[in-house]
């Protein structure tokens, strides 16, 4: 595959970068080093392996939901730096 200096001028404006002229030859022999690498990996035969988000089998960490008993207001405010009629206090953020 080969691309063009205007390819990488394209792209580079789509991803509003600002490409000085002294670095497009060198980008655009990045890029096509690249997209041809992926190319290379298109040749690959990937018959019956399953498309995956990870390289490494993932497991929800999270443990199960249980009931348990609530703390109650008294306790929920014993540390708030203040509180006023069973509520936490905040500074006022809107006028």
């Amino acid at each position: 595959m080969k691309i063009s200096q205007k390819d990488v001028e394209h792209v580079a404006r789509l991803a509003r970068l600002t490409v000085v002229p002294e670095e497009l030859k060198s980008l655009t022999e990045q890029m096509d080093a690249i997209l041809g690498y992926v190319d290379k990996l298109n040749e690959l035969d990937t018959t019956g392996v399953e498309p995956m988000a990870h390289a490494v089998p993932m497991s929800n960490v999270f443990r199960e939901d249980e009931i348990t008993p609530v703390i109650g207001t008294e306790r929920a405010l014993q540390n708030a730096p203040q509180s006023e009629d069973g509520y936490f206090k905040v500074p006022k953020v809107i006028e």
